[in-house]
């Protein structure tokens, strides 16, 4: 007896089913005004769409035209940082100068097709350096880069940005024994 009882009422809610919902939902009953919507005459239409027709967009200018896209801008949102060189060993400069170990910060400029890498220790200028642009990366993994490798018998401090990258030979300074 139980078990026709229960199958009665499972083929009730099988069966039966699509009859409570037939055609509206259970949370709409009542008028349009239920939920606080109001109708929209015909006149406020015509009056929205007089308004709408006064907000023309821009027509397109004709020629060439610029777009970023997403990963240029958000590459050019990154704040400036400037990148670290870290010298190990003294290197002959041009003007018979001598650059001493130590951190360097790397600021670069293009001036008349020509590249400069100035190194700051702190707001002091240190160097001033003219280097070569090349299309080389250096198999560095950030675009911003600055580094000091060895290149044979010589240095090269190796400079990467967004813009450009370039490079500077230097030979090592060598001080030799005063045996007197």
């Amino acid at each position: 007896m139980k078990k026709i009882f229960i199958m009665s009422i499972m083929s009730l809610f099988i069966f039966g089913n699509n009859t409570f919902a037939d055609g509206d939902l259970w949370d709409n009953f009542g008028d349009q005004n239920y939920y606080g919507n109001k109708a929209v005459s015909d006149a406020d239409f015509k009056k929205a769409i007089e308004i709408k027709k006064g907000n023309k967009k821009p027509k397109k200018e004709k020629g060439e035209t610029y777009q970023q896209s997403n990963e240029t801008e958000v590459i050019n949102q990154i704040p400036a940082e400037l990148p670290v060189l870290s010298v190990t060993c003294p290197v002959k400069l041009p003007q018979d100068a001598v650059l001493p170990t130590g951190h360097y910060q790397v600021v670069s400029e293009k001036i008349d097709n020509k590249i400069y890498l100035k190194l700051y220790q702190g707001h002091f200028l240190m160097a001033s350096l003219e280097a070569i642009e090349t299309l080389d990366d250096f198999e560095q993994p950030e675009v911003n880069f600055a580094g000091f490798i060895p290149s044979g018998d010589k240095f090269k401090i190796i400079y990467g940005s967004i813009d450009y990258n370039a490079y500077v030979d230097l030979e090592p300074e060598i001080y030799e024994n005063d045996e007197t």
